[in-house]
Formats: structure tokens, C-alpha cells, sequence
């Protein structure tokens, strides 16, 4: 047995705390910002994972490096604003923004370089599958022909060569930017010039070259605008080149007295693009004075640049799984449509009328929340629909639905929040269209976030009305709900529809709900909700009662709820945690955290859904077990500076789904979990064979248990059959 598999195994030894450690003191918490890049590090590792087929290790490489950027633009630039600010207020784990500072920029050059060779690597691996990214010294004299056209037809007329002297200064560079810099000599005279030559994202990073027979060849779009530079610049040969990318401060302000806050936000827009840099990258070899020159340009300080040696914008390398090469990808899967709405032909309601039911995504497909919105657009019985939206896609089919019911003469209310970070210009497009088709458009509180899922229909059912309410973990967005875990509660609860009612009145008014009756909220209650129920939970460990606690989030980071978790596991309370991303608290610590054990799931699917179950004075799993599923992760901005929902789950089977299928896997996986350790690492050992199967070679994986076997709540006329549940006993 080992350590990794939760939901058999005993609590682990231990271990003392360091001499001295005082845990009253800013040493009981790990540092936000390293345990992101933490996080960062397992996502980079599932790119050597040789479990992992090769094009989706690619993929990982590119979610990386896409993640490490936006953290820069985000996270890092604001510390970098507050060092410059001469502020030294510590975090709550005792850093000062510039001590902060200081560890991030070290981990974040090893992670990158880390990046480069794991792309070494699989440059490698992609050769033996017939999947080659060229240089110009590879290319042949028919590459030559193909690519002087190509570039004739699709690529110079979007170029803009730019001279660098006192009649052209240099240019401004948006974030995410990258250019060439060029130091140029004239053939005929030998007179010098400097030029930029910024190479367009709206062109493929990395262009197709003829097929060879079943091979694919791939050459950057750098390598061919520098082996076409004499159609650039007729008469003048390149001394020297490099390239260079930066990212700027990305993150939004807004007055927080704007009369018109959708103008606001599009004039906040604009202003992202010009922040200042907060990271430059260069090639390795720059000549001093090209480097010398982008420095003093961008104004950039030395510990601002990074050196790479290999590909810049690594990103970008997601252009290189191939549709074609479906063999170099994980297994196709399809989700499945719940036997009971299959049993009721269809009918969404007619569904939820028999009982609350709740669908685990992407395993159960979010065509079923679509369709429920399109179905009450189209239901003449439906009056009114009111509907959150953080972020969802460009043609959202939710957006299409709420639209063509407003169309119909339902009242249609839609809150849009206009802060979901780099969603902000696509939901200002989304509510003008919505507006258009007579939908009322509420855009909440200017000071927080409207982060809550929730969608409310009301339907007239012959003398009465009847609210249907969705409840979910996850964003209304169909292009992320195929890879996201996620959790849609469908209910018609009359509790329920009166809570979201009141939500929406708070939304839409600022009135806050003197009572909610099934439901805790963020910004009012839902931190002092959870800190009460894990108190509880200690009550009755000091009761000599069995307790415990099993939660699943993305983040965990709010002092208060972690010291909280600190005191009930110093009571004797069990503590599980699955903690995909940042975690602050320290499991595993003598006197502070001996019973408290955290592990982060990292695998094919983006571990997205949150959850806490209590076990009420009978342990884990129990039919008394509270169990809770919610919006918001454990971190200071969504208990206090969004508006957000932890709702409690009354119904039998959808308690046992909660406890028995998705908790009880997650704790049993040992195929994708890491488990922390007491100075905040993360560990993954060689997991063992499946423990629950001991003919399957194969080590536990929660994404395969549920891409496998259907939901207990979801189950219709064919659900006679046993569901698996793994949950054996109490921790």
C-alpha cells in the first residue's frame, strides 16, 4: 500500500516541526505564489510522463507555458507594483513583495529552462513518429520554392519591416509581443541600420511543409521570415538577429465611481496593452547592442530578462497536435446523456421532477445544461429565466437560448460579469447581444466578482409555479465543459428556487437576503458557514465521536479557514484534501497538522469541481455525512470579494454519488495524484497496480473509473444494475 492511495491507507507518520517553529507564526502557512509555480511543475511533468501519450505531453508543455505567462502578467506584476511602491508588508506567510519576488524569478528561470528541455525532449520523440520542426539549414531547394511562395501569398502582405533610427522610434510592443530584432549592413556601402520586424500572431507559428509520405514536417515562422529577409530589406544583409517576446501588466483597474462601467471596462481595455513590462525574453547570443538597445527601449531592468536558449514562446507548440495523428492522443470519449432524461424522452424537466439529479462533467455532457436553457426558451409554460455568466465561448448556445427567450417575450434577466479576467471585452460582446433581443442586464457590483453559477427557471405547472434551478461548479462554457470536472446540480426544489430568487434579488438590487434557508453565500456567510461546520466537526472528535473532513477545491489559501482546519485536526478530526493547485497549509506537522494529509490530482481532465463533506460524528463515507458543493475555492477573494454559493446537497443518492463515487475516487487514485509534503512539496512515487483490481496492471485513475461507469443520480430504467462505489469504511 502506499501513501498515495487515501481512501485505504493510514494517516502517515508525522514528522516534528522545525526547531523554533512557533505555530501561531507566518511559518504555519507556504507561500501563495511558490505553491502556484508549485502547481506549475506538475503540469510541466506530465509533459515527461511516459504514461502520457505524445501529443497531449505536448499540449501539457503548452499549458505551461501559457500558465507561467499569465502569472507573470497577473500575480508577478502586482507584486512588482508593490516593491516599486516601497511597500514591505508581508503576506500572510511572512514574505515581502520583494522577497517574493526574488524566489519567484529563481524557480521561474528553472522551470523555463526545465521547459526548453523537456521541448528538446519531445522534439525528439515527435522525429520518431515522423513529426519534424526544421531549421533553415534542414530546408531543401523545393522547401525553398514552396516557402518563397507561401510566404509571397500569406505572409508578407501582413508584415511591417520597421526601421529603428531618430525618423522612426521605436515602436510600441503589446503584450505577449514578438519581434526580431535585426542589426542590418547596406551591400553596397556597408552603412548600418537597425530594424524590428514583429512577427504576426495572426499567421501560424509553425507552417506545414509538403508531406513526405506519412511524415510532417513543420518549420517556425521566425526560422522563415529570417531566411526571406532579403524580400524585406532588398539590398541589406543581417550581421546580427535575435528575438525577443514581452509581457506587460495585464491586470484591469477601473474607477470605482464609473457612471457607465461597460465604457469603463472598454477604455480599461485598451489601457491593459500598454502596461508596463514586466518580463522580457531574448535569445540566447543577442549582440550587446541589440540587447542593450530592446532594454533601454522597453525600459526594462536587468533581472527582468530572462536568457532562452531554444524556442520563445513556447505556447505555441499546441499547433502541433495534429488531428491527423489521433493514434499520439488520448483514447477518444464521448460523455454520456443520463439514462433518466433518455427515459423521459429528452424532457429536462420531467427529469428533475423525479428527483434531484447531479450530472459530473465532462463525463455526463454539458449538453444537458444547454438543453435545459433551450428547453425552457421554447417551453410555453416557462415565464422567466434568470441566469449568471462569468465566462462562456464566442457563440455560446447559452447566450443563443437566453436570447431566443427574451425573443419570445420571457423575461430574461442575465448577470454578466465584466471582470472575469481576460474574458472582460468577449462578455461586453455578450451582453449587447443579449440586450438586443430584449434580455434586462445586470452587471452586479463594481467591488466584487460575480463568480456564482446559478440558472433559475420559472414554470407555470397548473395552478402553481415551479422553480428549476441549475447549480453548478463550473463556468456556463461549452468549449471548456469537454475537459473541465465539473458538478450541475438540477433540482426543483422549492428551498432552492426561493435562495436563487434571493441571490439574484441581491445581484440585481444590493438588498442583502435576510434569511437563505438551503444556502451560505460569499461575500456574507459561506467563510464563517465553512469555518462553522469544520468547529462542528472538531465538537465531535472531542466527543470521542468519529469525524471527518473530505474536501476537493483548486486553491486553499485563506488563513482563517486553514487555521481553522489546524484546530480540528489538533481535536482528532481526519482531514482529506485534494488540492489541485495552491495550497497554503502545511499537512502533516506534529502538534499542528498531524491529521490533516493533501494530494493534487494532475491528468487528462482539469480537476475543476469543489466539494466538502463532513461527517457529522459517523466518519467518512456516512448516510448522515453534510455534504456541500460550491463555486468557490478557499482563498480570500472568493469568500470576501466575490459573490459566490455553497450549496448543501439533501438529496440521499446524490449524497452517496458526492461521497461514494467522486470523493471515494479521487482519494483512491493513485495514477495522477502528488501528495504534499509538511515544506509544501509535492511527491508522486510510482504508483502501485490498482488495489481494487488486482488483475489490471494498470495503477487507479479516477478520469478512467468515471469515463467507465455512470452516475448514481443519473441512472434510469437501466440503472437496476450495480453503479460502483469505493468507499470502505471510515478514516
Amino acid at each position: 500500500m502506499t501513501q498515495l492511495d487515501f481512501l485505504n491507507a493510514p494517516f502517515p507518520e508525522p514528522v516534528d516541526p522545525p526547531e523554533g517553529f512557533d505555530p501561531a507564526s507566518p511559518a504555519r502557512f507556504f507561500n501563495r505564489e511558490l505553491s502556484w509555480l508549485g502547481f506549475n511543475w506538475r503540469v510541466l511533468e506530465e509533459a515527461s510522463n511516459p504514461r502520457v501519450p505524445l501529443l497531449e505531453r505536448v499540449r501539457f508543455l503548452s499549458i505551461s507555458a501559457a500558465n507561467l505567462d499569465e502569472f507573470y502578467t497577473v500575480r508577478v506584476a502586482g507584486l512588482r507594483e508593490l516593491k516599486r511602491g516601497g511597500n514591505a508588508t508581508p503576506s500572510f506567510d511572512g514574505l515581502t513583495p520583494a522577497e517574493q519576488l526574488d524566489r519567484i524569478n529563481d524557480d521561474a528561470r528553472r522551470l523555463m529552462a526545465m521547459q526548453q528541455q523537456t521541448f528538446a525532449d519531445l522534439r525528439r520523440a515527435l522525429e520518431q513518429e515522423s513529426i519534424l520542426i526544421l531549421d533553415r539549414a534542414a530546408l531543401t531547394a523545393g522547401d525553398r520554392a514552396f516557402l518563397h511562395d507561401y510566404f509571397i501569398a500569406n505572409v508578407f502582405p501582413v508584415l511591417s519591416p520597421l526601421a529603428i533610427d531618430p525618423a522612426h522610434p521605436f515602436p510600441f510592443i503589446p503584450n505577449t509581443g514578438f519581434c526580431l530584432a535585426l542589426q542590418l549592413e547596406r551591400r553596397a556601402d556597408g552603412v548600418r541600420r537597425n530594424a524590428l520586424l514583429p512577427v504576426p500572431q495572426q499567421i501560424a507559428r509553425f507552417i506545414a511543409l509538403p508531406t513526405e509520405g506519412a511524415t510532417h514536417r513543420f518549420l517556425p515562422l521566425e526560422e522563415l521570415l529570417l531566411d526571406q529577409l532579403q524580400a524585406l530589406f532588398p539590398g541589406y544583409r543581417a550581421r546580427h538577429d535575435c528575438a525577443f517576446r514581452v509581457l506587460r501588466d495585464s491586470d484591469l483597474e477601473v474607477e470605482e465611481e464609473a457612471e457607465d462601467l461597460v465604457r469603463e471596462f472598454e477604455v480599461a481595455l485598451k489601457r491593459r496593452r500598454r502596461g508596463e513590462v514586466v518580463r522580457l525574453k531574448i535569445s540566447e547570443g543577442a549582440s550587446e547592442s541589440l540587447r542593450a538597445l530592446i532594454m533601454d527601449e522597453l525600459e526594462v531592468a536587468p533581472d527582468e530578462v530572462v536568457e532562452i536558449e531554444g524556442l520563445l514562446g513556447m505556447a505555441d507548440v499546441r499547433e502541433l497536435i495534429l488531428d491527423s495523428r489521433r493514434d499520439l492522443q488520448w483514447p477518444a470519449f464521448t460523455p454520456r446523456v443520463p439514462e433518466r432524461v433518455q427515459d423521459h424522452d429528452g424532457d429536462m424537466f420531467a427529469a428533475i421532477r423525479q428527483k434531484d439529479m447531479l450530472l459530473h462533467h465532462p463525463y455526463e455532457t454539458f449538453d444537458m445544461v444547454v438543453r435545459f436553457l433551450e428547453q425552457a426558451a421554447r417551453d410555453p409554460d416557462v415565464l422567466a429565466i434568470k441566469q449568471t455568466l462569468y465566462r462562456t465561448s464566442r457563440d455560446s448556445p447559452i447566450v443563443a437560448a437566453l436570447c431566443e427567450a427574451a425573443e419570445a417575450g420571457k423575461s430574461v434577466t442575465a448577470f454578466v460579469e465584466l471582470k472575469a479576467r481576460f474574458d472582460e471585452a468577449a462578455n461586453i460582446r455578450q451582453s449587447r447581444r443579449l440586450e438586443r433581443a430584449g434580455a434586462h442586464v445586470v452587471y452586479g457590483f463594481i467591488h466584487y466578482k460575480t463568480h456564482a453559477k446559478i440558472s433559475a427557471v420559472v414554470r407555470r405547472e397548473g395552478d402553481r409555479l415551479v422553480t428549476y434551478t441549475h447549480w453548478g461548479t463550473g463556468n456556463y462554457h461549452p468549449i471548456t465543459a469537454p475537459i473541465y470536472t465539473d458538478l450541475s446540480l438540477f433540482t426543483c426544489d422549492p428551498a432552492l428556487g426561493r435562495d436563487a430568487a434571493r441571490v439574484f434579488n441581491y445581484l440585481s438590487g444590493y438588498a442583502e437576503p435576510e434569511v437563505l434557508e438551503n444556502l451560505a453565500i460569499s461575500p456574507l456567510s459561506q467563510k464563517q458557514r465553512l469555518i462553522d461546520l469544520i468547529s462542528v466537526e472538531a465538537d465531535h472528535a472531542r466527543a470521542g465521536q468519529p469525524a471527518a473532513i473530505w474536501a476537493k477545491m483548486n486553491s486553499l489559501i485563506e488563513p482563517d479557514v486553514i487555521d481553522a482546519l489546524y484546530a480540528a485536526s489538533q481535536a482528532g478530526v481526519r482531514i482529506s484534501l485534494v488540492v489541485r493547485g495552491i495550497c497554503g497549509l502545511k499537512p502533516g506537522i506534529r502538534g499542528l497538522s498531524e491529521n490533516i494529509r493533501v494530494k493534487s490530482i494532475v491528468g487528462r481532465f482539469l480537476e475543476h469541481s469543489r466539494i466538502v463533506c463532513f461527517g457529522s460524528g459517523h466518519g467518512l463515507p456516512s448516510d448522515e455525512a453534510r455534504v456541500f458543493i460550491s463555486s468557490a475555492d478557499w482563498m480570500g477573494r472568493n469568500l470576501l470579494r466575490r459573490v459566490e454559493t455553497l450549496v448543501e446537497i439533501a438529496n440521499p443518492t446524490v449524497k452517496a454519488q458526492i461521497t461514494r463515487q467522486i470523493m471515494a475516487a479521487n482519494l483512491h487514485d493513485t495514477a495522477q495524484s502528488w501528495v504534499m509534503d509538511a515544506e509544501g512539496r509535492f511527491v508522486r512515487p510510482l504508483p502501485p497496480t490498482d488495489s481494487a483490481n488486482p488483475d489490471d496492471p494498470r495503477p487507479f485513475n479516477c478520469h478512467r473509473f468515471f469515463m467507465e461507469n455512470p452516475s448514481l443520480s443519473g441512472r434510469g430504467s437501466a440503472g437496476a444494475r450495480d453503479v460502483p462505489q469505493l468507499a470502505h469504511g471510515s478514516d
